[in-house]
């Protein structure tokens, strides 16, 4: 089996073909020392080495990928942050107290000198406006953070049922090279076999030979994408999917979709990057309203007490900010202009996804008329041509050259059939997220 070297994408020897030389080296080794040891190391690399490949479905790898993804979990963990938040939008201002304590001394006759207490008690009372604008601010923020949940959770399904569909591409790849490595070999036995009887040139069986070192490599290359594909998944998941396991599916999965305008109005009402802009809006509402009511933060009531040696005194007051050289017109510009810019972002990302999930629905069209006219057209039609060509070349009426290309016409179409139906479900998983088909149990 042999790698894609990352740097020059040229095939290289994987590494674990080193592996069992070295444990069987490390066991002879042990054995002379201590030979239970080595035995017990054996016996486990045996059982790495035997233990069965689990099958992993759709369902199986997108629950292990919600679990164990570290961009998921750190959005959940925002979440929390954003309640947080509004129990501080609700929590209300602390009263003040102030104590003072002091001497008096007599400096004129009759004067009483003696101890001195003041202590004053104040409570400041906010706006009401500004305190509603803070909660709706806050409010907004924990639903903007649910939002984001739901575009995280749908971008993430997304991506893993992509992953997914690519593997299940490479396996029909590789299913369909490894058919044509058995039909090569066929034909290559029957070319050998004419060849030696003298009834064939011996060219021919080198272009047969030559075909079949080409099949296996496009083999070999589907497997090794088929294992990518893997690598990535098990990457979404955090590490979490078996060390072993295999990859249940069909590209010819299909279940009926909705018509454009249904899916226009999922859009609109469901769709969660749509979902996070309307929030980002309803923030900058609040922030707006909040900037406007700074102006009146509140007022503070206060009681005061004094007493010396002579009287006792209280005191009743009320304390106003009065907006005389700081009318707030910086915070409260600033906060219209985020607005402004919020809804320009809502208004054009509203059109941006239309545009393209009528783009998708054109590409999934597409891609279902050219499965239709490939699967009942052309395929059948390469099949036919393969069988006539192989049975003209049996009785010497063709060449294994018009055999060679009657099978590169079929390995063709079945290719771009295969490229097809990826395609379609390529389309398909783009306006479930374009819907927002997956951003449902979001966690709370």
């Amino acid at each position: 089996m042999r790698a894609s070297n990352p740097a020059n994408g040229q095939p290289q020897r994987a590494s674990w073909h080193w592996v069992w030389p070295l444990a069987v080296l490390t066991h002879h080794a042990l054995a002379q020392n201590n030979p239970a040891p080595a035995l017990a190391a054996a016996a486990a690399v045996q059982t790495v080495a035997a233990a069965p490949a689990q099958d992993l479905g759709h369902a199986q790898i997108i629950a292990t990928v919600l679990e164990h993804n570290p961009q998921l979990r750190a959005a959940q963990s925002a979440l929390e942050a954003a309640r947080s938040g509004i129990l501080s939008a609700k929590a209300l201002p602390n009263p003040r107290l102030d104590w003072n304590q002091g001497q008096s001394s007599a400096r004129l006759p009759g004067a009483t000198a003696g101890p001195l207490h003041s202590w004053t008690f104040s409570q400041p009372i906010e706006n009401p406006g500004a305190r509603q604008a803070r909660f709706d601010f806050a409010s907004a923020t924990e639903t903007e953070s649910r939002h984001l949940i739901g575009q995280t959770r749908n971008a993430l399904v997304g991506q893993v049922r992509l992953f997914i569909y690519q593997g299940l591409l490479h396996q029909a790849q590789a299913s369909a090279a490894a058919e044509d490595v058995q039909l090569l070999e066929q034909v290559r036995e029957r070319v050998r076999i004419r060849v030696e009887s003298g009834e064939a040139a011996r060219y021919e069986i080198i272009k047969a030979d030559a075909e079949i070192i080409t099949a296996r490599e496009r083999l070999q290359t589907a497997r090794l994408m088929v294992e990518q594909s893997k690598i990535q998944l098990n990457q979404l998941a955090a590490g979490q999917l078996p060390v072993h396991w295999r990859l249940q599916g069909d590209l010819r999965d299909s279940q009926d979709l909705l018509d454009m305008a249904q899916l226009q109005e999922l859009m609109r009402k469901h769709n969660p990057e749509l979902s996070l802009l309307q929030a980002e809006l309803r923030k900058a509402q609040a922030q707006l309203r909040s900037a406007e009511s700074s102006r009146w933060p509140g007022i503070e009531l206060r009681y005061s007490q004094s007493r010396d040696a002579e009287l006792r005194q209280g005191q009743w007051g009320v304390s106003v900010q009065l907006p005389l050289l700081d009318q707030r017109s910086g915070p409260i510009a600033q906060a219209a202009a985020e607005l402004q810019r919020a809804q320009i972002r809502l208004e054009g990302r509203q059109a941006e996804l239309g545009q393209q999930l009528l783009l998708t629905w054109k590409s999934l069209e597409m891609a279902r008329l050219r499965i239709e006219a490939l699967s009942q057209g052309s395929v059948r039609e390469a099949e036919a041509a393969l069988r006539v060509a192989q049975a003209a070349y049996r009785f010497g009426e063709r060449g294994i050259l018009d055999v060679l290309d009657a099978q590169r016409v079929l390995r063709s179409v079945r290719a771009d059939l295969i490229q097809a139906r990826y395609q379609l479900q390529e389309a398909r998983i783009l306006l479930e997220q374009l819907i927002g088909q997956n951003t449902e149990h979001t966690p709370s």
